[in-house]
């Protein structure tokens, strides 16, 4: 072959040997990534503390103006025929997570928002769905293992819940959450829930189980906020969820390759929990 000439049959194993080393990388990638807290930070600095938030702040402000009046109860969505899509029953799903603006250093920000209509549903529905906490491992799983009220006065409550998320590995973790209901009227409603505790499990359901301790942990979830708004017209029930959470940062110089795998966790768990809220009240 001459110099500088390139067949097809060239062309495809180039192809094929670059899509090889992407695939090499993104594993060995992946591999740092779930390696041991020694490489990465196993608690959030305190800037990241502070920038999440500060970042949550603007978020509660933002939902409460949208609270205050039946007009502008949800957030209205930026795709294209929404509504339309979300009568023929489809999950719109969007990111909301700023690609500029505040320093989470060795942290990364997630923040998703999806929303759904659920045909016939009622807004009472769903607050009985959202209160009973503890039939959420039969209308959550297999993400939720277990799930308890520790304390409920009135329309707030404290909880607690055993959740398990499987990717490359599978992690389980026992997370508390303060959690608080509340009411525009009869055909609008929300519900605001702060992560307080997160603790990864070793070895759950064994003789061996045991909470890591700070040093131990890996940051796969460090902060998690959930907040549901939802609206009854049209002949259903309207339900918008945000979630914002707070993960360790990615290894140095393979952002590029495992960054897509990582957002798209909390965007996946956001879509599981909207869709089985959507099922549990078509029963």
């Amino acid at each position: 072959m001459l110099p500088g000439l390139e067949t097809e049959q060239d062309a495809v194993m180039k192809n094929c040997l670059s899509a090889h080393s992407r695939k090499i990388s993104m594993i060995c990638g992946l591999m740092l990534f779930l390696d041991g807290p020694r490489l990465l930070m196993a608690e959030p600095s305190p800037a990241a503390v502070f920038a999440f938030n500060s970042y949550i702040k603007a978020v509660e402000s933002r939902l409460a103006q949208q609270h205050r009046s039946p007009n502008s109860f949800l957030a209205a969505s930026d795709l294209e025929g929404a509504e339309t899509r979300m009568r023929k029953e489809e999950l719109i799903i969007e990111r909301l997570t700023p690609s500029t603006g505040a320093n989470f250093s060795g942290a990364l920000l997630h923040h998703w928002r999806g929303t759904a209509f659920a045909p016939r549903a009622k807004a009472a529905d769903f607050e009985r769905l959202m209160r009973d906490f503890n039939s959420y491992p039969q209308h959550f799983s297999p993400q939720v293992i277990q799930a308890k009220v520790f304390t409920q006065r009135g329309d707030h409550m404290q909880a607690w819940m055993r959740v398990r998320q499987r990717h490359v590995i599978t992690v389980v973790m026992d997370t508390t959450y303060d959690i608080t209901f509340a009411q525009l009227d009869m055909e609008h409603g929300y519900s605001i829930s702060h992560s307080t505790r997160i603790a990864e499990i070793n070895s759950p359901g064994t003789d061996a189980e045991r909470t890591l301790n700070a040093k131990e942990e890996h940051g796969y979830l460090w902060q998690l906020n959930t907040y549901w708004s939802y609206e009854e017209r049209d002949g259903g029930l309207y339900l918008q969820i945000e979630a914002v959470s707070l993960t360790r940062s990615l290894p140095s110089g393979l952002g590029w390759v495992i960054r897509p795998y990582v957002e798209s966790i909390p965007r996946e768990s956001l879509e599981f929990t909207l869709r089985s809220v959507c099922n549990a009240l078509r029963k």
